[in-house]
């Protein structure tokens, strides 16, 4: 059996009076590819995010590699570890794709121009977008910003990949072209956590697909046991509704 490489236990988290994690717990293997699906609002975001501790949370805990996380202490050295990819591209405007590569790997983990412009081009390769090497993000469709913004969270080499709804900003053709780049990553052993609306993907990619609803992980399951017979009423609503369209 792999290893525990994240673990979260009863994470609680409010937005002033409003509970919208209600002690959710969760632990994600090496290697391990999970699906997060679930209607809008039901705190799948809020939940990747504060694993990446972009939100803080009010109540329980969380291990990476077995490591207790102090969110006080702790933060730069954990994000150093985790990659993140947002619905926006976040990149920096001022910056062409290349320049967005290597900022980190040399002002953070100190690595030589020379070393991080050879690795920004190995990943820019892995993701099909060399040529736009020297362009700015303005310059660049949806898609291939999103590209350049996965090639950015992997030049920090982490642990782990969240992605917070990665393709809802695209147009539908601009989609797939992330959605391969994600497959590929998944075959490659890289740990994911992927907040979706995309169910084709999670049936063919995830190990585990889990389910929130209302601040809730209400099902959690093969890919095969949550598409062809989920066991929850709201799971069998949602796929009800979801899938006819």
């Amino acid at each position: 059996m792999s290893e525990s490489l994240l673990s979260v236990r009863n994470l609680q988290k409010y937005y002033g009076s409003f509970h919208v994690l209600k002690g959710l717990n969760l632990e994600v293997l090496v290697g391990e590819v999970i699906c997060v699906v679930g209607p809008s609002g039901s705190g799948k975001s809020s939940f990747i995010r504060s694993i990446n501790q972009l939100e803080a949370f009010q109540g329980g805990e969380m291990r990476f590699h077995g490591n207790l996380i102090d969110p006080k202490k702790d933060v730069d050295k954990l994000r150093q570890e985790i990659g993140m990819v947002f619905q926006s591209f976040n990149l920096f405007p001022h910056l062409t794709v290349l320049e967005n590569l290597i900022l980190a790997p040399t002002r953070v983990k100190g690595l030589s121009r020379a070393r991080a412009e050879t690795k920004a081009l190995e990943l820019l390769a892995r993701v099909n977008i060399t040529e736009q090497k020297d362009k700015y993000p303005s310059k660049l469709s949806g898609g291939q910003q999103q590209r350049v913004a996965i090639a950015r969270a992997l030049a920090m080499e982490p642990k782990i990949m969240l992605f917070d709804e990665p393709t809802s900003a695209l147009d539908p053709e601009m989609i797939s072209e992330v959605l391969n780049v994600m497959k590929d990553l998944a075959r490659s052993g890289m740990t994911m956590i992927v907040v979706t609306h995309e169910m084709g993907f999670a049936r063919e990619v995830a190990d585990r697909v889990i389910f929130m609803d209302a601040g809730l992980i209400v099902e959690e399951a093969t890919p095969d046991e949550f598409f062809r017979d989920p066991k929850h009423p709201r799971s069998k609503l949602f796929l009800s509704q979801i899938l006819q369209r």
